[in-house]
């Protein structure tokens, strides 16, 4: 069902009696619907329909929908499937905000325009992720570089910060018991984080430790598992004082850490969920953060991480800007980042299949958090590449270069998907691309 048919009778009616009631130059006919079709054009349609409803302009914001709505069915090609995906989200959006009072009842009548994400068995969420290279490219580079950076540790002490539950571990302990020089102990910290943000596991902290530790007992290597409730909004602040804590403990007597523990800080899609300086001044947020009244809770982040003098910190985030307070800003650099996920569900998944509703119902929860959101509970705020090396500059790293062997393995696994997707190397970093457009990128770092 698609949402001109859970509307008023008003968005039902012909295109030129709409015109009638409010003129907007340039709003189709039921005869010239094909020429809006274009991708730049729907764009432009969303954005003027965010404006409306921002100014609470309900008739032209119905028209605008009524268009859409037209224009990009759920089950039509990639722009229009992401289209569709934005005008959910604007409706959304004035169900959240209370504008455009007659949307709202609309939505609130309207249970089809909701979506549900699915919870995945372990086993599910692992073939979820092989079919794609956008978690799987930071996998691969960030094993690498870790692997590199804990030669010679005895035991090997991972913070894991990632969306993805824990898939990256496997391979890596894998690699570390197939090293003669290997560590033959892992301590594995995770971040109990609290929320329904996908992909989400159907499993509980405690059975995916006892699964982790069998794992690695099964390549006779010892592990320790932890999870600690902790959470992006305070910048991690409870994990960052119990690895401090941990770190204290195995302290030696001159106060440097025992050198035969690695400490890696493994970030992969999760950091850019921390606020940032768009909230403005948090001292309200938190009485840890007094002392900071116009600092982001990124840069205390980082810095929180540079003092407990860790081996090497991994950072894998998608490359694009969603920080902006201005709607329009924020839709137009959604709308020209999120057509890649669209674009490449083509290539692999059959139009109604069940894990291709799973996949774009992971990209729609996206583009409402973006869209109809705002202050902590709008979490997905990307930044870019270049915006995060500054950060990392700025808190005292210095970049870690990938080596041949680990661009090869990347390579290696990019050969396995389809042919759109690329490598590029920028300085000490790696980029994942699709059609030569960047998608994700991979930083490993060291204490300056």
């Amino acid at each position: 069902m698609q949402f001109a048919d859970t509307l008023s009778p008003s968005l039902a009616m012909t295109n030129s009696s709409l015109c009638r009631t409010r003129p907007w130059p340039g709003l189709p006919t039921s005869e010239n619907l094909g020429s809006f079709r274009d991708t730049n054009c729907m764009e432009q349609l969303l954005v003027h329909c965010a404006n409306a409803i921002e100014s609470n302009d309900s008739t032209l914001a119905q028209q605008i929908l009524w268009v859409l709505n037209n224009i990009a069915p759920p089950d039509g090609d990639s722009n229009q499937r992401l289209t569709c995906g934005f005008l959910r989200a604007l409706i959304a959006r004035a169900v959240m905000t209370g504008s455009c009072k007659m949307l709202t009842a609309v939505a609130n009548a309207s249970p089809n325009l909701a979506f549900e994400t699915h919870r995945f068995s372990v086993i599910q969420l692992a073939s979820f992720i092989d079919l794609t290279p956008w978690h799987r490219f930071g996998f691969s580079a960030s094993n690498a570089a870790i692997i590199d950076a804990v030669e010679g540790f005895s035991v090997v002490h991972i913070v894991d910060l990632s969306v993805t539950h824990c898939m990256q571990l496997p391979t890596l302990i894998d690699a570390l018991a197939n090293r003669p020089e290997g560590p033959s102990f892992i301590k594995l910290t995770v971040a109990g984080i609290a929320g329904n943000a996908p992909p989400m596991l159907d499993l509980s902290y405690d059975e995916l430790g006892f699964r982790l530790v069998n794992f690695a007992r099964s390549r006779n290597m010892g592990m320790e598992f932890r999870v600690i409730p902790s959470s992006p909004s305070d910048g991690f602040s409870s994990l960052i004082e119990h690895v401090r804590s941990q770190r204290l403990f195995y302290s030696d007597s001159s106060g440097g850490v025992e050198s035969r523990e690695a400490l890696v800080i493994n970030c992969q899609m999760l950091l850019h969920n921390i606020p940032e300086e768009t909230l403005g001044a948090i001292s309200n947020l938190s009485n840890l953060t007094s002392n900071y009244s116009y600092t982001s809770f990124r840069t205390m982040f980082l810095k929180s991480l540079r003092s407990l003098d860790p081996t090497v910190v991994v950072l894998v985030d998608e490359d694009a800007d969603f920080t902006s307070n201005n709607l329009e800003t924020r839709l137009r650099s959604a709308f020209n980042f999120l057509w890649i996920p669209y674009d490449t569900v083509d290539t692999f998944l059959p139009q109604g299949s069940k894990q291709r509703q799973w996949y774009e119902a992971n990209i729609c929860w996206k583009i409402e958090n973006v869209i109809a959101y705002e202050g902590l509970q709008r979490v997905e705020r990307l930044e870019p590449k270049n915006k995060w090396v500054q950060r990392m500059h700025n808190a005292r790293f210095r970049g870690f270069s990938f080596s041949d062997e680990a661009v090869c393995e990347v390579k290696t696994m990019l050969d396995e998907h389809a042919a759109g997707w690329g490598l590029k190397k920028e300085d000490d970093h790696l980029v994942l691309t699709w059609k030569g457009h960047c998608v994700v990128f991979a930083t490993a770092w060291l204490p300056a």
